[in-house]
């Protein structure tokens, strides 16, 4: 599966559109890494506990955005964007979005 931020592949051409594919993680926050994070936040520096949690889920969104793409019979994804939301105190949602489509070598 090709996936692309920009509206077109290189070397490619679209030759059907599927419409929006889409793929989500939830994730709420975890009252031990709440505390380390409060601790680096006296000290300064990268919240570590944090920057796994966000990069797992950024992963796990883009996996589903992708069966949800090869679902409709697509063989890229083009124009990707993430997002994220604030659901409730303490969890997040982390939104991956773009057009499924059908791309084929010029």
């Amino acid at each position: 599966m090709i996936v692309s931020t920009t509206g077109h592949i290189a070397g490619k051409r679209v030759i059907r559109t599927l419409g929006l594919a889409r793929g989500n993680s939830i994730r709420a926050r975890h009252i031990g890494k709440d505390i380390l994070a409060g601790l680096k936040g006296v000290v300064g520096g990268e919240i570590s506990e944090y920057t796994k949690m966000i990069a797992e889920s950024r992963e796990q969104a883009l996996d589903r955005l992708i069966e949800d793409a090869e679902s409709k019979g697509a063989n890229a994804v083009i124009g990707l964007r993430f997002t994220t939301a604030s659901m409730m105190q303490g969890a997040a949602e982390l939104l991956a979005y773009g057009t499924a489509v059908i791309v084929e070598d010029e």
